[in-house]
């Protein structure tokens, strides 16, 4: 189900008129219809703390698995969606309009891969979801250089921009606990993956609690 597509006039919006909680009108014909409004749940982080490795055991995890929708963000990173610049908006939409389709199957999605608020927050499909709650991996300087320098050569992390992941994850450090919304921060540097999958793992149950409760029953 397409959320930006009226199920009515069959007219589509780039921004999602969401009236109340759980309602969506159209901006051409007026009709209303109700949909599911659930959470996104981000696990993020640098390249290198860990973020992929994790996220396979998250979808191997059997009390996960028919509670959420566990996906990889970079596997939409093509040509058509690959943009270098900016905030990426129309790789973050995407990603935006899929998630909330899930959820309309009554599961909310974990997203695993790089991003900040500031850019899934300004977005118009931001409005799809009734929160997101961001979870982020992070690591020693040293040790994450060293991931880095350790990948295969045809992941092409030359210093240059293993000094720029560097940056940007002592950028994350910094400012983590002022973002809107503020973003947890779990550092993995020497803990084993499984203990890091239980981390998480605990953190999805923590919030997936009030899901639960807040989350009505079939028709």
């Amino acid at each position: 189900m397409n959320l930006l597509i009226c199920e009515r006039c069959g007219e589509r919006a780039d921004h999602p008129q969401v009236e109340t909680e759980a309602v969506i009108r159209c901006a051409h014909c007026g009709h209303r219809w109700p949909f599911l409004r659930l959470p996104l749940y981000c696990l993020t982080g640098p390249s290198g703390t860990g973020k992929s490795t994790v996220q396979r055991l998250l979808a191997a995890e059997a009390r996960l698995a028919d509670r959420f929708v566990v996906l990889e963000q970079d596997v939409l990173w093509v040509a058509g969606l690959r943009d270098d610049g900016g905030e990426h908006r129309p790789f973050r939409s995407t990603w935006l309009r899929v998630a909330a389709m899930i959820n309309q199957s009554r599961r909310p999605v974990v997203l695993c891969g790089t991003v900040v608020p500031p850019e899934f927050e300004p977005l118009p499909e931001r409005a799809l979801f009734e929160r997101i709650e961001y979870l982020c991996l992070t690591c020693d300087p040293g040790v994450l250089a060293a991931r880095l320098r350790a990948r295969p050569k045809w992941r092409e992390w030359d210093e240059p921009r293993i000094a720029e992941t560097l940056d940007f994850a002592a950028w994350i450090g910094a400012n983590a606990a002022t973002m809107d919304p503020p973003m947890t921060l779990l550092d993995t540097t020497g803990a084993p993956v499984e203990q890091t999958a239980r981390a998480v793992a605990a953190w999805l149950d923590e919030r997936s609690t009030t899901l639960r409760a807040a989350t009505p029953p079939p028709p």
